[in-house]
């Protein structure tokens, strides 16, 4: 057997799999599996790769096989447990994640595990039934710390009867996280401990032997093989120089640390660390690959595993390669869930659709695309005619012609709210754009909103006093707000529909300034000095509500 060919393997169907490639992998994970059958990590690699392609049968056996291997190994259970879930045995899976749990208390991925097999959980389980029926629920509730103050929310009580009445409902109350806190409560199961940050793994020192005549203790530190000793002093020895920013010193005695005990990630890590702090990206990148591989091969934490996957990330970033970035970053994620990488992702996400969008402007197909819509709105087809105009809009999103455009049609399909935000783009783009003040001016007076409607068309007449069109719409609404040939009660209706006036009128303040103006006129002119309370008073006098005679 050879153990280069079946690291080879190994890699080769670790690749397939990362492309989704499961049956390329399944059978790269079995050839390596026939030249060495006592490696864990194979069977659960295949295990994976089972599980992604929906055999899962096959997926527990493996993972089966894994744990036979190796016992105190917390992934193989994490493998069967994924595997049981899969095929509806949610209380095995419990069970399974309960033995993971009692060799790692701490191990995210198995706690994620648990309550994503207690959300998949219907009623009546053979185990735990329903945890939400039991006679002493608000008992055991209240007297618990972390939930008795839940007790006291009406919202939570209500969920509380939801999921009396149908359990099945967990699963889209399992985001909420005080429902994972009465579960753990009323299973006994702590579902809610965060990880700790990542750390070096403890050193563990082989049990020293008795001596007939013990010799004074010089010192609390464990008996360390000379070679991890010399490794540790190097290692320390860096962290000092990389504090001091002294990184060309702490490369030496990281390397040195390496040279020492190569089995060690955080070696390769700390390495790392000052690449990416010289901006040698690169060469970071490079050293984190060796720490992965490192660390795979002597079952290193997978926190720290995740640690170098996030820096790789980090790199790529700085890089400017947002893509591997996202990438590595969701490698980091799938070892270890932690906040802040979670964050990370969340921005070379928001940035990749960012440049996507840009590498899509084209102001030339944008044209053809209006081209396309003008043609269209003129036939009548209004509603392809948006489609070309969005597209258009794609293509080039700071034309506020566009926007102009589209909003035509929404108003012709009385879609009056989207024309609306259409205009308010149009002007925000190009304030001196004309048409889309006069556009915003006939949307806002089919939607009945005559005071703002002529704030639109005032706006277009100071941009072009002789503009028959906005003077036009300015008169007409004048004329409407006044109430001039309307039925007065039909014009109080209408005012009384818009929303700021219903506000001027619920705020006290001013309804202590209508009734002075009503008993002394003159105070009229002493609240007009006031700009907001003026801008109230033109508004209620537009509408027709009051009138100063």
């Amino acid at each position: 057997m050879s153990s280069n060919q079946v690291t080879l393997l190994k890699d080769k169907g670790n690749a397939a799999l990362q492309a989704n490639k499961f049956d390329e992998a399944i059978q790269y994970y079995t050839e390596a599996i026939n030249l060495d059958g006592n490696n864990h990590v194979l069977y659960s690699n295949r295990s994976a790769a089972y599980a992604k392609a929906n055999k899962y049968d096959l997926a527990l056996k493996d993972a089966e096989k894994t744990v036979q291997i190796k016992p105190d190994w917390v992934k193989g259970y994490s493998r069967k447990g994924a595997a049981l879930s899969f095929l509806g045995e949610y209380d095995e899976a419990l069970q399974v994640y309960e033995q993971a749990l009692k060799l790692d208390p701490d191990n995210a991925l198995i706690k994620e595990g648990v309550k994503e097999v207690l959300a998949q959980k219907s009623a009546g389980t053979q185990k735990f039934g329903n945890p939400f029926s039991r006679a002493d629920l608000f008992i055991k509730l209240r007297n618990d710390p972390r939930t008795k103050h839940f007790l006291d929310d009406p919202e939570y009580l209500n969920i509380l009867q939801e999921l009396q009445a149908n359990p099945n409902s967990l699963g889209t109350r399992a985001g909420d996280p005080r429902v994972i806190t009465t579960l753990s409560v009323l299973l006994g199961i702590d579902l809610e401990s965060q990880e700790p940050m990542d750390t070096e793994p403890p050193y563990t020192p082989p049990p020293r032997q008795p001596q007939p005549k013990p010799e004074p203790k010089k010192s609390s530190e464990p008996e360390l093989p000379e070679n991890k000793k010399l490794a540790k002093q190097e290692k320390e020895q860096g962290n000092d120089f990389y504090k001091k920013k002294q990184f060309d010193e702490a490369i030496q005695h990281y390397s040195k640390a390496i040279e020492h005990d190569p089995t060690d990630i955080t070696f390769y890590n700390n390495l790392a660390a000052v690449y990416f702090e010289q901006k040698e990206y690169e060469k970071s990148i490079k050293e984190c690959e060796r720490a992965i591989d490192v660390g795979r091969e002597n079952r290193a934490d997978f926190k720290l595993i995740s640690k170098s996957f996030t820096r790789i990330g980090n790199a790529y970033k700085k890089l400017k390669d947002f893509k591997n970035a996202k990438i590595y970053f969701e490698k980091s994620l799938s070892e270890h869930r932690t906040p802040e990488v979670k964050a990370l992702l969340s921005e070379v996400e928001k940035i990749i659709k960012v440049e996507e969008e840009r590498a899509y402007i084209n102001p030339e197909l944008a044209e053809k695309e209006k081209e396309l819509g003008n043609d269209l709105f003129k036939k009548g087809d209004y509603g392809a005619a948006v489609k070309h105009y969005s597209e258009a809009i794609r293509r080039n999103p700071s034309d506020a012609k566009l926007y102009s455009n589209r909003a035509a049609c929404y108003t012709k399909l009385a879609a009056f709210d989207l024309g609306l935000k259409d205009c308010d783009k149009c002007t925000e783009i190009d304030p001196k754009f004309i048409k889309g003040w006069i556009r915003k001016g006939h949307i806002l007076q089919g939607m009945q909103q005559s005071s703002k409607a002529i704030a639109a068309f005032q706006k277009a007449i100071e941009l072009d006093p002789n503009n028959s069109e906005a003077l036009s719409g300015y008169r007409n609404c004048t004329l409407e707000s006044a109430g001039v040939g309307a039925d007065p009660e039909k014009v109080r209706q209408r005012a009384m529909g818009d929303p700021e006036i219903q506000q001027i009128l619920r705020d006290p303040a001013m309804r202590l300034i209508l009734e002075q103006m009503q008993n002394d006129p003159r105070a009229l002119q002493d609240h007009l000095k006031n700009p907001d309370i003026a801008a109230k008073i033109q508004k209620l006098l537009a509408s027709g509500l009051i009138a100063i005679h």
